[in-house]
């Protein structure tokens, strides 16, 4: 696996499934500010329909549905279901996530911790969502919600330092000066060592 982070704004997506799994991806989509969802689902769970509203789609894609996508998500489907709509979606060329079906995914979706604009991710490739849970809830408890501010201060800074002429290696040596400053790294090793 490749970690890469997608600005999803400007991606087209298909998201497909009926229950609480897909419930949860339109969630985090949302959270993400994707702009292009379409969602399928012949038998929404009434807080999937309610969620997804006028992007609701009251069926499942066919194949010419996933013509100009970018990425697929499915969930709460069966092994056959879930092999029918993957390769409709990759015959269109589209990347699949299959919720808990390694062999249809082109994609994991990590366990998320977001901070404002701090975005920490945990992924095991599919091979144990658990332990990615589990981390997940670990690391929330070192990044709490302050650190969303801390990037702001940080990014405020260092757009100041660019503006002013400083290379990258300059920028880099400032926000290492601003950290030990404010010392919230210190922080993070004295909970880690309390922990």
């Amino acid at each position: 696996m490749f970690p890469i982070i997608l600005d999803v704004k400007i991606l087209k997506i298909v998201l497909a499934g009926n229950g609480k799994a897909t419930l949860r991806r339109l969630e985090l989509l949302d959270e993400a500010g994707a702009q292009h969802v379409k969602v399928f689902a012949d038998r929404p769970i009434p807080e999937l329909a309610t969620q997804a509203g006028a992007r609701l789609r009251n069926m499942l894609p066919k194949e010419q549905d996933f013509t100009g996508i970018h990425l697929a998500m499915l969930a709460d489907f069966d092994e056959k279901q879930t092999a029918e709509l993957a390769a409709f979606a990759r015959n269109k060329g589209v990347l699949v996530n299959a919720e808990d079906k390694a062999p249809w995914c082109d994609y994991h979706v990590p366990a998320i911790i977001r901070r404002g604009d701090l975005l920490l991710t945990v992924s095991t490739g599919g091979g144990s969502p658990r332990l990615a849970r589990r981390l997940r809830i670990w690391l929330s408890t070192l990044f709490g919600e302050e650190w969303g501010d801390r990037l702001k201060t940080i990014s405020t800074a260092r757009k100041k330092w660019k503006a002013e002429g400083n290379d990258f290696k300059q920028l880099a040596e400032k926000t290492d000066a601003l950290l030990a400053e404010k010392g919230w790294l210190d922080e993070l090793e004295q909970e880690r060592k309390t922990s």
